[in-house]
C-alpha cells in the first residue's frame, strides 16, 4: 500500500539515536523525538471526556517512559466533522508517528477513518467496538462486506458486556421486565438502538423487552414523546446512551410528567459526578456501566500507581474528583509507550501496526492484547475487550455522590461494594 506515510519514510533521515525509557528502546532520528498525535473533545458536549488529558500527557512526559515523547493535542469540539479535520492536519501538517484517541464514536471514528485512509497506525479507546468497528464500515447494514482495518485498532468493551451488566443489575430488582430506551441519531445511538445488531435480541434473551421510540437529535430540548411512549408501555426501567445534557433535559422532564422508573441505568451522560450532582437528590441510585473506578485492581506499567493511587493523585492536583475517562486517557499512553519501544523504526506505519496488534500487556485499566479473545472473527484483527462492571451513584451525608459498584458477573477480578437498589 502506498501511503503519504510509506513516502515519508522513504524520505526520512537515516541517523538514529536509542531512547532511554525502561521499555525497549525504539530508534529515533538524531536530537528528534516520537511524536504522538491526540485528538480530544477538549470543547463542547463531550468535553467530560477530556477533562484528565492534561494531567495525563503531563505524567506521562514527566515519566521516564515518556522522556522521547511530544505530544501534540488537537481540539475536536466534540464535533465529527473537525475530529476528521484536526487528525488530517495531526498527519499531513505535525507528521506525527502514532495518532491516539478516545471520548465516544463522534471522536474515534472520524479520526480512525482519516488514520487508515492515510496509512497511519492509531489505537483508539473509550467507545463501545460494535459503533467504533461496524460504524466505520462501507455498509455497516451488510455484514458480508465487513472488512478489517490495516492501521487502526481499537480496545474497549462491547454491548454484548452492556446487556450483561445492564441485565445483571436489573435482575436484583423486582421489575416488570419493561425497558424504555433513548437512542439518539448519532453513531452510538444508531448502534445501540440497532434492532438486530444493538441491545433489543440481547435484552429479549436476558428476558426483558424494549420499547424503543425512535432517534432524536442531539441537544434536543422536548423529550415529551419519549416520556409519554414510556408511560404507554409501562416501562419500569429506562436505558440507552445519551449526552450529559440531553440526559438532564429528559430526566427533569420525566419527573416533571409524573414517569417514575424503578431503574434507570444509561451509558455516558452519568459517568461523571459533576452530571449527578447537578441533578442533586433526583441523581440517587441513578446507574451505568463502569469500565475504570478507584478499585480496580489494576496498576500503571508507567508509573507503577494502583488505580486507586492514579485516581487520588489527579484529585490531589487537580482538587476535582476522579472520573472514568482517568484511566483509558492514561492507558492510551501506557500503549503507545509499550508499542513504540518495539519498534525499530518510527516511521515504518506498517512495523508500528505490526506491533500495535502483537501487543500484550497489563495498564491500568486491565491487560490489553489483540489476540481476539471474545471478539467475533470479523474484527479479532482490531479489537481487544476489558472489564465491565456496573455502579450506582448514592449520595453522601456531608454531599456529593459516590460510585458504588453493584454488579461484577463478567468480571469478578473487580469488587463490588454493595446491591442494586430502585430508584426511590
Amino acid at each position: 500500500m502506498i501511503t503519504r506515510r510509506s513516502l515519508l519514510k522513504a524520505s526520512a533521515a537515516t541517523g538514529f539515536t536509542l531512547a532511554t525509557s525502561g521499555l525497549a528502546a525504539p530508534a529515533i532520528a538524531q536530537g528528534a523525538k516520537i511524536r504522538l498525535g491526540y485528538v480530544s473533545p477538549q470543547t463542547g458536549p463531550l468535553a467530560g471526556f477530556a477533562e484528565s488529558d492534561a494531567y495525563n500527557i503531563k505524567a506521562f512526559l514527566d515519566s521516564d517512559a515518556g522522556k522521547n515523547f511530544e505530544v501534540i493535542v488537537k481540539d475536536s469540539q466534540s464535533n465529527p466533522n473537525r475530529a476528521a479535520e484536526v487528525a488530517k492536519s495531526l498527519i499531513v501538517d505535525d507528521e506525527i508517528n502514532l495518532m491516539l484517541v478516545g471520548s465516544t464514536p463522534e471522536n474515534t471514528n472520524p479520526v480512525a477513518t482519516t488514520c487508515e485512509a492515510e496509512g497511519m497506525p492509531v489505537i483508539s479507546t473509550t467507545a463501545p467496538w460494535q459503533p467504533w468497528f461496524i460504524g466505520q464500515q462501507g455498509n455497516p447494514g451488510d455484514p458480508s462486506t465487513w472488512k478489517p482495518f490495516d492501521f487502526a485498532f481499537h480496545y474497549f468493551w462491547g454491548l454484548e458486556d452492556i446487556i450483561a451488566v445492564y441485565t445483571g443489575m436489573w435482575k436484583q430488582l423486582d421489575t416488570n421486565g419493561k425497558v424504555g430506551g433513548l437512542f439518539p441519531n448519532d453513531a452510538d445511538g444508531n448502534a445501540w438502538g440497532d434492532p438486530k445488531n444493538g441491545l433489543k435480541p440481547g435484552l429479549e434473551a436476558a428476558g426483558f423487552s424494549l420499547t424503543d421510540p425512535g432517534r432524536y437529535q442531539n441537544l434536543s430540548d422536548d423529550f415529551t414523546a419519549q416520556v409519554n411512549a414510556f408511560k404507554a408501555a409501562n416501562a419500569e426501567i429506562v436505558t440507552g446512551v445519551v449526552i450529559p445534557p440531553d440526559f438532564t433535559t429528559f430526566w427533569n422532564q420525566a419527573r416533571q410528567q409524573g414517569f417514575k422508573p424503578k431503574a434507570v441505568t444509561v451509558a455516558k451522560a452519568i459517568l461523571f459526578p459533576q452530571s449527578v450532582e447537578t441533578l442533586g437528590d433526583a441523581g440517587h441510585n441513578l446507574s451505568s456501566e463502569v469500565w475504570w473506578s478507584a478499585s480496580h485492581p489494576f496498576k500503571s506499567s508507567i508509573t507503577g500507581q494502583s488505580s486507586a493511587e492514579l485516581a487520588a493523585d489527579f484529585t490531589a492536583k487537580t482538587k476535582r474528583p476522579w472520573t472514568q475517562p482517568i484511566g483509558f486517557s492514561h492507558s492510551l499512553f501506557e500503549v503507545a509507550a509499550n508499542v513504540m519501544g518495539r519498534v525499530s523504526d518510527p516511521t515504518d506505519a506498517e512495523a508500528i501496526a505490526a506491533a500495535i496488534a502483537a501487543t500484550d500487556m497489563s495498564t491500568v485499566v486491565g491487560k490489553v492484547a489483540w489476540n481476539g479473545v471474545g471478539v467475533p472473527p470479523f474484527a479479532a484483527k482490531n479489537v481487544c475487550k476489558t472489564p465491565l462492571v456496573g455502579g450506582q451513584w448514592r449520595k453522601k451525608d456531608g454531599g456529593g455522590f459516590d460510585l458504588v459498584i453493584v454488579e461484577n458477573a463478567t468480571a469478578p477480578e473487580i469488587p463490588t461494594a454493595g446491591k442494586m437498589e430502585a430508584l426511590a
